[in-house]
């Protein structure tokens, strides 16, 4: 069997199909279940298992908690906001003293090129189920760990409430005085060497997974794109935004990376075929 690295994007109780998630991705608990059969498969080939997780406080600049309308009514999950809508008080933080950092914010996003800003649901709060791995894959992760006597590694991205951050390596707008912001040269380091394989799951594939991806791809050397495997019925689109998903596995493939389901995976790893 060939020898793998398998890094977790976000499998968290809060963005899986089911009852009770604050953040719902279509698919994304069959995606978890399947990975969890990939684990279960292939955990005597499994070198070393990262897992990141989205981790928040209740308020945060890109939930709706943060802010409010005008006249103090509640601002509708999936919300787009500008600089220019604070500026013009069409929406207003709670914290009315952050609007100047709000609004600077905002304009570096923008300035960036980066998205703009989108209020979600409060999802993947700190101490809350949401913020667990999803049930099945947790199990299988304590198997691997089990049998293997290694332990899998959970690293925490989005802790800073004043800045976005999709992907596993750093924020939308990086803050000078938050290293926890800032680009997590360490992770990419591992990432670059080691196993053989590099293999990649999550959620949501038009978000957290291809923000990490695109990362990915500025950062790793050519030779490890090229080993590298991004699991497709191991990742769902957020609903409304499946064109981005797609256009994401398109540019993986452009880029020398392998796309591919996990049976096909499985199959081709297993007799260190690829």
């Amino acid at each position: 069997m060939s020898r793998i690295r398998l890094f977790v994007i976000d499998p968290q109780n809060d963005f899986m199909d089911m009852e009770g998630a604050a953040l719902p991705v279509p698919g994304a608990n069959a995606d978890m279940n399947r990975l969890a059969a990939f684990v279960q498969f292939m955990a005597s080939s499994i070198d070393e298992l990262i897992v990141t997780l989205d981790s928040h406080a209740s308020v945060g600049v890109e939930r709706t908690t943060f802010w409010m309308l005008a006249d103090g009514s509640a601002v509708p999950p999936f919300t787009q906001i500008k600089a220019a809508d604070v500026v013009g008080n069409t929406y207003v933080p709670r914290n009315v003293s952050l609007r100047p950092q709000v609004i600077a914010y905002l304009r570096a996003l923008e300035s960036g090129g980066a998205r703009t800003l989108i209020v979600w649901p409060v999802h993947c709060v700190l101490g809350t189920r949401g913020h667990n791995i999803q049930g099945q894959l947790a199990q299988a992760i304590a198997a691997w760990e089990y049998a293997t006597g290694c332990i899998c590694e959970k690293v925490l991205k989005g802790l800073n409430p004043m800045t976005e951050q999709y992907s596993a390596f750093r924020a939308e707008v990086p803050l000078a005085d938050d290293p926890r912001t800032q680009i997590n040269t360490a992770l990419m380091a591992r990432l670059e060497k080691g196993s053989e394989w590099l293999v990649v799951a999550g959620e949501a594939l038009s978000h957290c997974v291809a923000a990490s991806g695109e990362d990915m791809f500025s950062r790793l050397s050519r030779d490890r794109i090229a080993k590298t495997v991004f699991l497709s019925d191991c990742m769902s689109p957020v609903a409304g935004f499946e064109a981005a998903g797609q256009r994401f596995l398109d540019e993986a493939r452009d880029r020398g990376a392998l796309v591919m389901s996990s049976p096909e995976a499985m199959s081709r790893l297993a007799v260190g075929i690829m």
